[in-house]
């Protein structure tokens, strides 16, 4: 199952950040109750799946964050009892944080408003599935979100929900946002500095909505906060395969696939996430003060013992 499960997240069989976290729990969890040998073999092969599972794509912190979890205070002697005790804790998470994050960001969408998002982010399709349940009256504005086209997911959803959508290709996005009353994105990385990582397009949409004081919010479990960046690691942006692009490119064409970017803090409202609505500064305090084990882990891991 690791196996597969890994191919199926590089391959991006396994879409969206919470959804790849939850298949690793998934793989971890089938590991620790299927296997026979004793608990140094257990947490050995556990190892080596953790190993397997943080190499499937570089930009994935909600995955990492949800392996420290698993991991901690585990060892060779109370691998089992403890690595379930994580396992119920990171169920937990995934399965509260959803409607928090949902009732925060619909109170942020009034009748009569445009909203207007880029790419898929499933925590905006459920902020806008809650606003739509309370019987808001409002539409959205979203792009294409090439080469994938992820964008078309979202109106898809979105028109199903009985949502009215008007869908726009990726270089006419600046026309939507001008139209719109507020910009909801999702995220794939936030680092110690305030800035977040998301879909290639973002910061081209938030510097348009921000110059037309249009409000721009980061809608993300706070698990993708990158604990490394506080360590003076670099998020890597990850570039993908040139096919996506062009598949059959003369020869001479360097193509370009970044499949995200960097948003500055100065342009963005607020982050929601289950911990509240915070700057982006706000923000990493708040995540200290509620996840003290992602941050004491690292440390331990990074740092000289002496300084600790």
């Amino acid at each position: 199952m690791i196996d597969q499960i890994v191919k199926d997240i590089q391959e991006l069989k396994i879409q969206g950040a919470e959804n790849v976290a939850k298949a690793a729990v998934n793989a971890i969890s089938e590991i620790l109750e299927t296997s026979i040998f004793d608990q140094k073999k257990i947490y050995q092969d556990l190892i080596i799946a953790r190993d397997k599972l943080e190499k499937t794509r570089p930009t994935e912190p909600c995955l990492r964050n949800t392996l420290t979890l698993l991991f901690y205070d585990v060892n060779e002697t109370n691998v089992k009892d403890a690595m379930r005790k994580n396992i119920l804790k990171a169920d937990e998470h995934f399965k509260t944080t959803k409607s928090i994050i949902s009732e925060f960001g619909s109170r942020k969408i009034k009748d009569g408003m445009v909203v207007f998002t880029h790419c898929h982010s499933s925590a905006v399709m459920d902020i806008l599935k809650e606003a739509k349940r309370k019987k808001i009256n409002f539409s959205l504005k979203n792009t294409e979100t090439r080469p994938l086209f992820q964008g078309r997911l979202t109106a898809t959803e979105m028109i199903n929900e009985g949502i009215p959508v008007e869908h726009f290709i990726d270089s006419a996005g600046r026309l939507a946002v001008k139209k719109s009353d507020i910009m909801m994105i999702g995220a794939d990385a936030i680092t110690s500095e305030g800035y977040v990582i998301n879909k290639i397009g973002s910061e081209l949409f938030a510097e348009t909505a921000h110059n037309r004081e249009v409000p721009v919010y980061i809608c993300t479990d706070s698990w993708k906060f990158d604990i490394n960046t506080v360590f003076a690691y670099d998020e890597v942006i990850e570039k993908r395969h040139e096919e996506e692009i062009w598949k059959d490119k003369p020869k001479g064409v360097k193509i370009s696939n970044y499949a995200f970017e960097s948003i500055s803090p100065e342009l963005i409202t607020g982050i929601i996430s289950e911990l509240g609505v915070y700057n982006p500064h706000t923000f990493i305090l708040e995540m200290e003060r509620n996840y003290p084990w992602l941050f004491h882990t690292k440390r331990k891991k990074i740092l000289p013992l002496k300084n600790l």
